[in-house]
């Protein structure tokens, strides 16, 4: 399998980078997240560098790009610790938003692209606990009434993909409908608040809210679970950009700091750290590529395959994190080292979609015939 870049994909990444580098400064980075962890400028930048577009079809004016250039994007945006939700922005809602009537396709995916618009995915609920058919939000005649928890910049988007029970017990597997609803619309009404890492989210109460019918009960859990993986891929990807970024600055720290006249680079544990780490790193990158190549697969294979990696990833993150925060000492976690920041990050991603435990979970219950995590 050729796992080498096109050109376009390295000029694509190219992009972000210089992006990255030159206008998402940690300063710039830092003052978001102070602001509330979102910056309008910021996503209107992503967005004339075609980053909104990315996932939308050709004929709603997108670029129709696949995961592969996806995944590319993701890490750069890794590595400068981007706040702004572009994975479910750019990546996720056009997803679910390509399968829905042709009325919402012409609606919204346009307006997507050229960044006039940010959908979020509003699904997790205080009592599910990562599973994604457990849906206590009810939908009755198009009216939908429900708690969302932790929806990314939940009270800045300008609608929500949406799922609801029209039929069945909370935890059941059929009856689950996705709608679109508008943040303007009424009955809802939002609380944001700051995560851990600086990022935007936003508790949505809907009471007795129209939405639009994006999908029946009979795929709305399908294609929520197909949203879920392109999210899993999408942090993944952007896990590796995290912990890359983190290994480098700590390399350079030990590089610089000295210790009895000598750089501490120079001893012999922390070499051996190091090297554990990396190895981390490059065992996170290869599950991020799998997960990648793995999402145009049938949704038990792709299913399975996404667990395994963000159960690989989880371990990653939360080794990466703490190896490199060790190695830098007391400054590793004060708020003005960009390197604390990185930590935080990478803390809240192993939470998010679903922890290591839970996944580990879901790999169990889908092996049938082997007895390998990974065979």
């Amino acid at each position: 399998m050729d796992f080498d870049f096109t050109e376009d994909q390295q000029a694509l990444r190219d992009a972000v980078r210089r992006f990255v580098d030159k206008d998402y400064s940690f300063e710039r980075r830092h003052q978001i997240a102070r602001n509330g962890g979102f910056d309008r400028a910021a996503w209107d930048a992503l967005a004339g560098l075609g980053l909104t577009a990315l996932a939308v079809p050709e004929a709603h004016g997108g670029l129709g790009f696949g995961p592969v250039e996806a995944m590319v994007v993701m890490e750069e945006l890794g590595r400068g610790l981007v706040l702004e939700p572009v994975a479910q922005g750019a990546l996720i809602a056009p997803a679910v938003l390509a399968r829905a009537p042709e009325a919402l396709q012409a609606a919204w995916l346009p307006r997507i692209a050229g960044g006039e618009a940010l959908v979020v995915l509003a699904h997790q609920e205080a009592k599910s606990r990562y599973r994604l058919n457990r849906v206590a939000a009810r939908a009755t005649d198009g009216r939908i009434t429900g708690v969302k928890s932790l929806v990314p910049a939940g009270d800045i988007a300008d609608a929500f993909i949406v799922p609801a029970r029209v039929s069945g017990s909370d935890d059941a597997p059929e009856g689950v409908a996705l709608f679109l609803v508008e943040r303007g619309a009424a009955g809802v009404h939002t609380r944001s608040y700051s995560l851990y890492d600086g990022s935007r989210a936003a508790e949505l109460h809907f009471d007795q809210t129209a939405g639009q019918r994006i999908a029946g009960p009979d795929e709305g859990l399908r294609l929520l679970e197909l949203a879920a993986d392109i999210g899993i891929a999408a942090q993944a990807a952007e896990a590796v950009g995290v912990m890359e970024k983190y290994l480098a600055m700590t390399v350079d720290y030990l590089n610089t700091r000295k210790q009895f006249g000598v750089a501490i680079a120079s001893f012999q544990a922390l070499r051996h750290r190091v090297a554990d780490v990396k190895m981390q790193l490059e065992l996170a990158r290869s599950m991020s590529y799998y997960a990648t190549l793995r999402l145009g697969d049938a949704p038990a294979v792709r299913r399975r395959a996404l667990s395994q990696a963000k159960v690989q990833l989880g371990q990653a993150m939360r080794f990466v994190g703490q190896q490199c925060t060790q190695m830098h000492g007391g400054i590793g976690v004060t708020d003005e080292y960009a390197g604390s920041h990185y930590f935080k990050r990478l803390t809240v991603m192993e939470m998010q979609w679903g922890d290591t435990l839970h996944h580990l979970g879901e790999v169990s219950a889908r092996m049938q015939d082997t007895a390998g995590v990974f065979a």
